[in-house]
């Protein structure tokens, strides 16, 4: 049998084409040429892709690590920190030479916003060093030796360790420094991770606060989302698409629209109160806060990611074949029995996908917990947006942004662990 199928292939191997070209080289060629033709044919959207998602994330990732700010502005300051250690005391005297004549040079070319853009990127790090940057400027000029003296009595920071530490710490044009401050860590002089000031300690609390909402919103959405869409996969066509039309019915809607909607349901004069107080379950000056907190985030942003829920859940339900439950009913299976054991483990793959999507999208949320969050309901979205527009703390933005996606990420191998990706389905 081995000498039948070696000399089988080596007939199949002898085979050519009607040019004489070997068979086995002319597939090979009509496949290549499919592959290609398939790749271009996707090169488009590849393109696209590359352009709005992949480059924008991989800037996002690239800025939260590269800070050059400092090593532009104060090179010079910098070289005679090269061998300093916060273990030595104050720098020597040339340091703060080099530092006078660079905030001088600085000031002298105030159009250039380098002095602000450098005080304001210390201060980030060191709050109250940006009065001495700039305090200390306006007298540079005229300062002599020995600048050390000099530079202590512009400003009592300059005789302090920890300021000349984060010099030297933000010189480095590549630092985790805003993944810290994204943790609430920071280094201190001596270079240790160590926690940020109690006052300054909000964003483990924001990660924390946004994990937690989105776990709620995502647990709401399916405990709504799977009797609908029961409903919709058991009724007839023409009543399923009715009440499809219903579900879709809030994605024709603008999303700023449903989200001010809500302000007027759940405020504190609002309907849903009023009607309380008319039936008597709260008194009038009882009413219930269920708006600018938690409670009126996780309302407004189940009710405006559920259809996310119900699309992939009813994509599988609507798959299962009735007989499944009639099988186990035939077989003594009571009905509840025969929906928990047969037909619930049938709808894991829709119940994974839209819990994934839901939570994806409710983890980066930003305009319902802006409009009806108040202060207890913000996420952490919110805060990437402050420092995005207001703060204009790119860097940290950056970095809240990363770990972010690095969560994101996680739960998507997560799933694929405990459930597989191949089981993922959206329609």
């Amino acid at each position: 049998m081995a000498q039948i199928a070696i000399e089988g292939a080596g007939q199949a191997d002898g085979l050519t084409t009607a040019d004489g070209t070997p068979l086995k080289r002319a597939l090979g060629r009509v496949e290549l040429r499919a592959k290609t033709r398939a790749f271009l044919l996707v090169t488009p959207l590849l393109v696209f892709l590359s352009i709005t998602f992949l480059f924008p994330i991989g800037q996002m990732l690239f800025r939260s690590l590269h800070d050059p700010l400092v090593s532009q502005v104060l090179p010079n300051t910098l070289a005679t920190l090269e061998t300093w250690t916060a273990e030595d005391g104050l720098p020597p005297e040339e340091s703060y030479a080099a530092l006078a004549q660079e905030l001088a040079v600085a000031r002298e070319n105030r159009f250039s916003g380098d002095l602000g853009r450098v005080a304001t990127r210390l201060n980030y790090e060191k709050p109250g060093i940006r009065s001495a940057v700039t305090r200390t400027a306006r007298s540079a000029g005229q300062m002599e030796a020995p600048f050390k003296d000099a530079m202590i009595a512009a400003d009592d920071d300059w005789g302090k360790v920890e300021t000349w530490a984060t010099i030297q710490r933000l010189g480095s044009t590549y630092n985790a420094v805003q993944y810290l401050a994204a943790v609430d860590r920071r280094y201190n002089e001596f270079g240790e991770i160590v926690m940020q000031p109690e006052e300054r300690q909000i964003y483990v609390q924001l990660f924390g606060r946004t994990l937690w909402m989105s776990v709620m919103v995502t647990g709401f959405a399916l405990l709504l989302g799977f009797p609908i869409s029961y409903l919709l996969a058991t009724q007839p066509t023409r009543v399923s698409n009715v009440l499809m039309i219903l579900v879709l019915l809030p994605f024709w809607t603008s999303l700023l629209v449903r989200t001010t909607s809500w302000i007027v349901l759940l405020q504190s004069q609002g309907v849903l109160n009023d009607m309380m107080v008319w039936i008597g379950l709260v008194g009038d000056d009882n009413r219930i806060q269920m708006i600018y907190n938690q409670t009126g985030t996780v309302i407004a942003m189940t009710q405006i990611l559920l259809p996310f829920m119900v699309l992939p859940l009813f994509s599988v339900m609507k798959t299962i074949s009735p007989s499944h439950m009639r099988a186990a009913q035939s077989l003594g299976a009571p009905r509840f029995q025969a929906f928990w054991k047969v037909y619930a483990p049938q709808t894991l793959p829709g119940v994974g996908a839209g819990s994934l999507l839901v939570f994806i999208l409710a983890i980066g949320y930003y305009i319902t917990p802006a409009l009806v969050g108040g202060q207890d309901g913000q996420m952490i979205s919110n805060f990437i947006a402050f420092h995005m527009q207001s703060s204009l703390n790119w860097g940290l933005a950056a970095a809240l942004g990363g770990i972010l996606l690095a969560g994101v990420l996680a739960l998507y191998w997560l799933y694929n662990k405990l459930v597989g990706v191949e089981r993922l389905t959206l329609g």
